[in-house]
């Protein structure tokens, strides 16, 4: 069972590498929001077919928590599909993978800080700076000395970063939610009201315009069924079987196969100062996900009064 949850979850990724060069080619004869819009109706299509005895489970407390989901999922990819169109397919998904590394931070603001998690430690804050120097030179160009250009910066890499804060809260919610959720009520949920953003929002982004092509109509079916309806089921699946942080060292090579996609069919390149800002990157987020230090005695104390709550109720 484990090879096959390892091999389809390579698999699923691969797909969402992949699918950054499928999308930016889609968005020839689509635009953005509308592109989105209609990749996550049809995702929710899907959904609701394939998970329908699971309406019945919906109360209003699970609509209060899949809205709250749902429009964090909708700013990333508003802000990721609206960026592709200015930046290439390998910068978006390195930029996008920032996630990673964003997630430890964004849990120290009162709040959004999930029970039971830990706080961040050497390794999230040493990847933070891995990270951000890697974007500096990922995303500027050299200036005068060591020091980046900042005016030549790329407005769609800077849209990018938006979608990798989006897509930060978007698991920090999922945090919180998913252990008093169930997994297809939320994936129903989380995936109808994204659509449902997307739509009110969709006049403030742009005027949507659409030709139907069998680009755009293919890249729709890759996006919608598979990337996001099939994957969402995968890979809750697999993390029920594989260990947390083997499914985080598969889902740090997305930006490779974005990459190797990208090089593969559109013949991107990056060059060397590129190539190291993906690295530097890269490495921020497996140090940040893979590395566990030890858990200090607050940590160890609350680990074991948890532990310790189950016994009490039932003596």
């Amino acid at each position: 069972m484990k090879v096959r949850a390892y091999l389809l979850m390579i698999a699923t990724v691969a797909l969402w590498g992949a699918t950054f060069v499928v999308v930016k080619a889609a968005l020839a004869d689509a635009t953005p929001g509308a592109f989105n819009l209609v990749r996550m109706t049809l995702a929710f299509a899907v959904l609701a077919v394939v998970y329908r005895k699971s309406w019945r489970q919906i109360n209003r407390r699970q609509l209060r928590d899949g809205a709250i989901v749902g429009l964090c999922l909708a700013i990333g990819y508003q802000f990721q599909t609206i960026g592709l169109v200015r930046t290439t397919p390998a910068k978006s998904a390195f930029i996008t993978g920032l996630l990673v590394v964003m997630v430890p931070f964004f849990s120290l603001i009162p709040g959004l800080h999930p029970a039971g998690a830990p706080r961040p430690r050497w390794n999230a804050f040493t990847g933070a700076l891995l990270a951000f120097a890697g974007i500096l030179l990922l995303t500027t160009p050299a200036g005068a000395g060591l020091l980046p250009d900042f005016s030549a910066i790329n407005l769609g890499d800077v849209l990018t970063f938006g979608c990798a804060i989006g897509f930060t809260l978007h698991c920090i919610a999922l945090a919180h939610i998913a252990p008093r959720v169930g997994f297809r009520p939320l994936a129903l949920l989380q995936i109808g009201f994204c659509a449902l953003f997307m739509l009110v929002s969709l006049p403030l982004v742009e005027q949507p315009q659409m030709h139907w092509s069998p680009r755009l109509i293919a890249a729709l079916l890759v996006t919608a069924i598979l990337a996001t309806a099939a994957a969402f089921s995968v890979q809750s699946w697999v993390q029920s079987v594989l260990p947390p942080t083997h499914t985080a060292l598969i889902l740090t090579l997305e930006p490779a196969f974005a990459w190797l996609t990208s090089f593969l069919l559109l013949g991107e390149r990056l060059g060397s100062r590129s190539v190291a800002g993906a690295g530097l990157i890269l490495s921020g987020i497996l140090l940040t996900e893979l590395v566990r230090p030890r858990p200090s005695a607050a940590e160890k104390a609350a680990r074991a009064q948890r532990k310790a709550e189950p016994e009490r109720l039932t003596t």
